[in-house]
């Protein structure tokens, strides 16, 4: 009986993503970015793989690629169709998340003027950074269009590295960005000729992800941080605009948990961007020699910190010399300053590493923290008397100081469903995990079996109970730091019961209390919601335009929305509600921002 209800459920489930999908024209988005016809695809953990076979299939979706490390498929459609596909993907139950491919273009402003000698390595005091380390030691990751293997101010700085874009060891620029890139972060210094780089001791891995036409997608990038971070690089330099993207997260907290950092360019738009801070990835807008914000420079809430990006003199393609301008090059030497922290102080940990680098910025703009300059300049000088002051000066020969060792293991606890809970159907498991160092990893047990494993937050788990005999569940979690401390949860016994009582069809009642239909909203606005149903209710979510925003499993349903990170307008709120047997009702309004 238990197999027949799963059955019908599973043959409704695909009849309701498989309407007829309506085209929608254009291949390239507000942003700018130009579409590949392929999606970033992630299911929940614990979605079999006969269910993902037939999703795929009813959507008419093919594998082109695969990340295995991180559990994503990319996949392409018809450019035509995609936005409706991706719309359906992230209303299903079995999808993690999804997103668009995006094609990235560099983020480079032509400037053929010349600017006189290197004045952004005085202007962030960099000579005197230089008495306490050079970066000996340090790896940086170059992802972009490849280096020139033959520049004398970089040929013996290069060390093997990988092509993403043809799949081979042949990092060649073909393109001319990225040995620009390479230029400001670790050029060969104090060698009479050419540049001088913040990281004048480090390492360069190249990595090639980019076409000849110096345009990458987020999958390449992806695979070209995880390499980076499989080959211990310490700094990951990406110089494309990336604002946002679920995806690119996971890898850039892959490359974090091995003990790195990931640094983005911040745009050179001139536009506002409501993206949010992206905790593992350090966005850097640009600066002139002035400490005024570059009037090309992109900004908002996801810009981390500034620096100089106007009229940077380094290598170029073919081993000739440029100035160059754009948030490609404030990035570079951003990472170039993280290296030589990591080589003055080994022991620090990345978000360590950030909070120097913040916490010593010279602020510009309003004071703190702003949208244009983040927590401000970088200064290299206060950044590597700060990162010193417990560890020797990697100058001289003595070792570096060990850290205590991490003994303490996270916190983990089952959140969803509760103790005593009777379930049925399909529902997520929601696990919450924390640890001072990070969590690296949570797994999910049933009844003693390992069942599933999530490797980034949220920690959700699908669980098809249909698949399970009725009676007593036992789940469990465990969670494990960087070090490989566990820490496991309390048990939680759930009552799995799938024999649906007759005709309980009924939907359950749900309504938005606050704000009004209509109303105009401030910088934040506790969304207030009433819902209730004879069986009760199994959870609520908040959508803001569209987007899943929040799961609320308990009264009083509410959810806290910062409007201030979005754009002026009208935008839509929708709450849907559903009861323990899956039914749903929803309720929508608009408000002004």
């Amino acid at each position: 009986m238990v197999q027949k209800n799963h059955q019908i459920r599973y043959i409704s489930l695909l009849i309701v993503i498989g309407f007829v999908i309506t085209p929608i024209l254009g291949v390239v988005s507000n942003d700018g970015y130009c579409e590949t016809g392929e999606l970033l695809l992630k299911f929940k953990p614990g979605v079999n793989d006969y269910h993902k076979e037939r999703l795929l299939m009813s959507l008419g979706l093919e594998i082109g690629d695969e990340i295995p490390n991180l559990g994503v498929l990319v996949v392409s459609a018809p450019r035509p169709a995609l936005p409706s596909i991706k719309s359906m993907l992230l209303q299903n139950p079995l999808i993690d998340f999804v997103e668009e491919n995006h094609e990235l273009s560099p983020s480079i402003i032509p400037n053929d003027q010349y600017y006189g000698s290197q004045w952004h390595l005085e202007k962030i005091l960099a000579p005197e950074a230089w008495d306490i380390s050079r970066g000996a030691g340090i790896t940086v990751a170059v992802l972009d269009s490849g280096v020139d293997p033959d520049h004398p101010d970089l040929a013996s700085k290069l060390i093997q590295g990988y092509n993403f874009y043809n799949n081979n060891e042949d990092t060649g620029d073909v393109y001319g960005h990225g040995t620009k890139v390479a230029g400001v972060v670790a050029a060969l210094t104090n060698n009479v000729i050419g540049v001088s780089s913040i990281g004048w001791e480090c390492s360069i891995l190249p990595v090639r992800v980019t076409d000849s036409g110096g345009y990458t997608t987020y999958s390449r990038l992806i695979k070209g941080l995880m390499y980076a971070a499989d080959r211990g690089a310490k700094v990951a330099v990406i110089s494309f605009r990336i604002y946002s993207g679920s995806v690119l997260s996971d890898a850039a907290k892959y490359f974090m948990d091995k003990g790195g950092l990931v640094v983005a360019a911040g745009g050179n738009d001139q536009r506002y961007h409501s993206d949010l801070d992206n905790p593992y990835i350090i966005s850097v807008s640009a600066t002139t020699s002035s400490d005024s914000r570059a009037s090309f420079s992109s900004y908002g809430p996801y810009v981390d910190l500034a620096a100089p990006g106007s009229g940077i003199y380094t290598t170029t393609d073919g081993g000739s010399y440029s100035s160059v301008s754009g948030t490609s090059f404030s990035a570079p030497l951003t990472a170039g300053l993280i290296a030589l922290i990591f080589s003055a102080n080994p022991s620090l940990i990345p978000t360590q590493v950030e909070q120097i680098l913040e916490s010593t910025a010279k602020d510009l703009g309003d004071t703190g923290y702003d949208i244009y300059y983040g927590w401000g300049r970088i200064d290299a000088s206060r950044a590597l008397a700060e990162a010193a002051k417990s560890s020797p000066s990697p100058i001289e020969e003595s070792p570096p100081s060990m850290p205590e060792p991490d003994t303490s293991p996270p916190v983990v606890n089952i959140t969803h469903p509760s103790d005593g809970m009777v379930v049925s159907g399909d529902l997520t498991v929601n696990v919450d995990a924390n640890d001072d160092t990070g969590v690296s990893k949570v797994e999910l047990y049933k009844d003693g079996a390992l069942y599933s494993t999530a490797f980034d937050e949220p920690y959700k788990f699908y669980w098809d109970t249909t698949d399970d005999p009725n009676g007593y569940c036992t789940l469990s979690a465990k969670a494990y730091d960087p070090s490989d401390n566990c820490g496991e949860s309390s048990p939680v016994i759930v009552e799995v019961s799938n024999e649906i009582e007759e005709g309980d069809t009924t939907p359950p009642y749900v309504k938005i209390d606050y704000p009004s239909d209509g109303s105009r909203v401030g910088w934040s606005v506790k969304i207030k919601v009433s819902a209730s149903d004879e069986s009760g209710i199994d959870r609520v979510e908040f959508y803001i335009d569209g987007y899943l925003k929040n799961v609320d499993y308990s009264y009083p349903y509410e959810y806290r929305w910062y409007a201030i990170r979005y754009q002026r307008g009208i935008h839509t709120i929708t709450v849907i509600a559903y009861d323990i047997y899956g039914n749903c009702s929803e309720d929508s309004i608009n408000v002004y921002r």
